[in-house]
């Protein structure tokens, strides 16, 4: 890529380098041409008076006089001077246009070009004495004046010589400023490469360093930002597997227990004991239903069924269900409702989780004899649920990455505060297929509140 950016970049210079030459050139070759042309213009019009000077000073037509003038006129300008009867007095060319047909090519030699021009233009003036006119003249010269001028052509080829100079300079300063830049673009990105191989190989570590502030710099900071985010997915990742081995292990080794005691004949078989066995059994299945539904949901083939939901009677439900555990705990429940019934459009079974994942935590993270409020509010197109626990909280640097799956606030391990970290990641995988919100607010040792809002109406999105 830098082999590249440096070529494309001098091919740039090149050739903005190379037009600009040709442009100057020809607009000061063709600028100088018309300032040439008004000089040997100016010269022609002092012709009359020259000859007119010479005639009288002279008394007669000199031919050195004559000669004289010749070498001033313009090369390429014929001058046909007549007296009154028509008699040719003298035919006057510029020598040096005689040398240059006679050498041929010498003058090339002298830096010099042949003479020729297509477009011509004529004049015709009287050459007055003291007694009246006394000559006619006839100039037949080109319209465009070439540079054929010893001195004009050195001038000409200095200007150019020094536009080569300064574009010689200027590509030298392009290749220079080329090869930098490009370096200084590519650096960055090979730096970025090699933490991406090193990322690959699995140095979640790496990392890149990039002060400027531009499309690289911004490049770097959103790779540095997916770094992280990988280093934070494996490290809960690892938490995870850790945390589902446990999960695993604390029923397993239950049912294990009960069995080589039945095995035994330490313990009987009696309702009692196959009642435990049942609930560790479930406490397998709802972990396996957990991970099922959250894996469904983040691929996006959890479907709703759609159906009108009673939110009050659905929350009447739950409550009933947990409050046994919530008496066990001695805490105080709190239950707001409007007194008619709340009806929005969503999958009963799926909010049923929602929920009771909610009120479950707020009785599991709660002090004992705390408290426990649920609350239950309805506007015009939203109904809010808001559920609050007084308890240990959950701290600000937590609040952002709660609701990500396996994150837990609390590190330890135990069944009654650990989890597995998938509870709140479904939840909003929940909220979200029912188009809602949701939001956690929380003081450390004091209280947590989740509030979740859900629209009464779906809307079905169509494809066109």
């Amino acid at each position: 890529m830098r082999t590249k950016l440096f070529l494309s970049t001098l091919l740039i210079a090149l050739i903005t380098l190379t037009f600009s030459m040709l442009s100057v050139n020809y607009v000061f070759k063709q600028q100088f041409s018309d300032y040439l042309t008004q000089v040997n213009e100016a010269a022609l019009e002092q012709l009359p008076a020259r000859l007119s000077a010479l005639y009288q000073t002279k008394g007669t037509w000199d031919t050195t006089s004559l000669n004289e003038v010749s070498h001033s006129l313009p090369i390429g300008t014929v001058v046909t001077l007549t007296d009154l009867n028509g008699e040719l007095i003298a035919t006057l060319t510029n020598p040096m246009e005689d040398m240059m047909h006679s050498q041929g090519g010498m003058g090339m030699g002298m830096g010099m070009s042949t003479y020729s021009t297509t477009s011509w233009k004529t004049k015709a003036f009287t050459v007055s004495g003291p007694l009246g006119t006394i000559a006619n003249a006839q100039i037949l010269y080109p319209a465009t004046a070439q540079i054929l001028n010893p001195q004009d052509v050195h001038f000409q080829s200095e200007v150019f010589r020094s536009l080569l100079f300064a574009g010689g300079l200027a590509l030298l300063f392009g290749i220079l400023l080329s090869y930098f830049t490009s370096r200084r673009l590519v650096a960055p990105l090979k730096r970025l490469t090699q933490a991406a191989n090193r990322i690959g190989h699995g140095h979640l570590d790496e990392r890149v360093f990039v002060l400027s502030k531009d499309e690289v710099g911004q490049l770097a900071n959103a790779f540095n930002s997916m770094a992280d985010n990988l280093n934070r997915q494996e490290t809960l990742r690892k938490q995870f597997t850790a945390d589902i081995a446990h999960e695993l292990r604390t029923p397993l080794t239950s049912i294990k227990s009960y069995i080589e005691a039945f095995q035994d004949n330490v313990l009987p078989a009696d309702q009692e004991n196959l009642s435990s066995i049942h609930e560790e059994i479930d406490r397998l299945v709802d972990l396996s239903s957990d991970l099922k539904d959250l894996n469904v949901a983040e691929i996006g083939g959890l479907q709703l069924n759609v159906e009108p939901v009673d939110i009050k009677h659905l929350l009447d439900k739950i409550i009933h269900s947990l409050y046994p555990l919530i008496q066990e705990k001695e805490l105080t429940l709190s239950w707001k409702a409007p007194e008619e019934s709340v009806i929005i459009s969503g999958d009963e079974r799926l909010l049923t989780r929602l929920f009771y994942n909610l009120i479950h935590n707020a009785y599991k993270y709660s002090n004992l004899s705390g408290q426990v409020i649920v609350a239950l509010r309805q506007t015009p197109n939203f109904a809010e649920v808001k559920i609050k626990n007084t308890g240990m909280g959950i701290p600000e640097e937590d609040l952002p990455f709660i609701f990500e799956r396996f994150y837990r606030a609390d590190k330890s391990r135990t069944r009654e505060t650990g989890g597995t970290g998938i509870g709140l990641a479904l939840v909003q995988q929940i909220t979200t297929l029912h188009q809602g919100a949701i939001t956690v607010l929380s003081k450390v040792g004091y209280e947590t509140e989740f509030i979740v809002q859900l629209p009464k109406e779906i809307k079905v999105v169509t494809e066109d």
